[in-house]
């Protein structure tokens, strides 16, 4: 059985089982569906549904016009592994559903424009949640590559 860890962002806010984002507002994101470095559930990778797990947003910063939200794997053999690209999400979301598709999604690297769920070939690999709040909603076509989604939010992160 391989074994999946989640990471839904860099720093652990202590006893709110939330995670911190950098910048202004102190936007936080967390899921009721696994904690921060725990297992991620069966039923949220390949060898399961492959369903998007519940996505729960705190603090967004007063200015935001929409978010992105891109989910990847640091530790795949070939590099950075992009499973979830999603952007122009309403920035009033508080709540991401299990398997609901919030915004405007871009590519992943499993060549497919949804959630593509944990699914490592061997061994423990960790997944990182990336939340963006930005200054401006982005005029991007569905099916962007994450490359596309990065070059267009720059200089227009308020948090990330």
């Amino acid at each position: 059985m391989r074994k999946v860890l989640s990471s839904l962002f860099l720093i652990l806010i202590a006893g709110t089982g939330g995670f911190a984002a950098r910048g202004e507002g102190m936007m936080k994101i967390s899921s009721p569906d696994f904690t921060h470095e725990g297992d991620i559930p069966a039923q949220f990778t390949c060898q399961g549904a492959d369903i998007s797990p519940e996505i729960r947003i705190e603090g967004v910063p007063q200015g935001a016009k929409s978010l992105a939200l891109v989910v990847d794997d640091p530790d795949a053999p070939v590099g950075t592994w992009t499973h979830w690209v999603v952007f122009n999400i309403d920035p009033a979301t508080r709540v991401i559903p299990r398997q609901t598709v919030p915004g405007i999604q871009g590519w992943n690297d499993f060549g497919r424009m949804d959630w593509g769920g944990p699914c490592p070939p061997r061994g423990v690999h960790r997944y990182f949640f990336r939340l963006y709040a930005l200054d401006e909603g982005l005029g991007l076509r569905p099916g962007v590559k994450r490359g596309e989604l990065e070059a267009a939010m720059e200089g227009h992160i308020l948090a990330e």
